[in-house]
């Protein structure tokens, strides 16, 4: 590996330049940023080592699109525009349909690896890149018959020497399971958030009793708001049949205490508890 383009210098971009320069230490990993205090900030912390720009994508190797959903869908295209017949693209985003169509018919298509590697926290910015942060993570990769062989072997060898685990997904498939099990726990914990904030106007003590539950429930409250309104745009259908399931069961459990019906709540809750083994079988 010699010269790898990050677009996206953020968490996720980040963490892959991180890790990147630890596997492949002769590898030059350069960064593409609208953001120009995000790039120098990246080049300080020694998260990349140049800047660069899209045109200097016929030197690339590996190109890592990391950006926000909306924007990877216009810049895909430009990308596949400059690189060489060798260089292998793919990109982090957490929905696959659309951007697999937006480049369904493009001449190079073949070069390029619709990917969405499971993993992040609620930080983000140069600042928030990690080493180590795809270690024994998922990736679900869509569509790789229409990558070229040769080129996705350069892509699935990364994730391989990262510790990643492989699943293969249709895109359609992906965007439904993945509103399940990410995009409605987003959504959940920036409405407690919201829910306890407004409470707060009023009881100003609220927060000095919250505890680790809280806490961690509502840590996904802190993500970027650039970052997952695209993603609930672009996975709007799913999302919302996934909101109405849970706002069913919310309704249900409320009914349950409002006909004091303790007995069913602890049974629903009992029954729930099955999700500790489910959790502890995909570590």
């Amino acid at each position: 590996m010699n010269n790898v383009y990050i677009i996206g210098v953020g968490l996720i971009g980040g963490s892959f330049a991180l890790d990147i320069k630890e596997l492949y230490p002769n590898c030059t990993v350069y960064g593409i940023e609208n953001n120009e205090s995000h790039i120098q900030e990246a080049l300080e912390l020694g998260v990349i080592e140049k800047k660069a720009n899209i045109k200097d994508l016929c030197n690339a190797e590996m190109v890592v699109i990391a950006i926000p959903v909306d924007a990877a869908l216009k810049v895909l295209p430009e990308v596949l525009d400059n690189v060489s017949d060798e260089t292998i693209v793919f990109d982090a985003g957490s929905t696959k349909e659309d951007i697999c169509l937006e480049v369904k018919k493009h001449p190079k298509r073949r070069n390029y690896l619709a990917a969405h590697p499971i993993a992040g926290t609620e930080y983000s910015g140069p600042k928030a890149a990690i080493t180590g942060l795809y270690k024994n993570k998922t990736n679900i990769i869509c569509e790789v018959e229409d990558t070229a062989f040769k080129l996705q072997e350069k892509a699935l060898k990364l994730f391989s020497d990262l510790g990643m685990r492989i699943r293969y997904m249709n895109p359609k498939a992906h965007d439904k399971h993945i509103a399940y099990v990410s995009h409605l726990s987003h959504i959940s914990s920036f409405m407690l958030g919201k829910t306890v904030i407004e409470k707060e106007k009023n009881e100003r003590d609220i927060f000095d009793m919250a505890g680790s539950g809280f806490e961690s429930t509502v840590r996904l409250a802190k993500s970027s708001p650039a970052m997952w309104t695209p993603i609930f745009e672009q996975n709007k259908t799913n999302v919302i049949e996934t909101l109405d399931e849970y706002i069913s069961n919310l309704k249900h459990f409320k009914k349950l205490m409002e006909e004091e019906d303790f007995e069913a709540v602890f049974k629903e809750m009992e029954e729930t508890n099955h999700i500790k083994q489910i959790l502890n079988g995909i570590k």
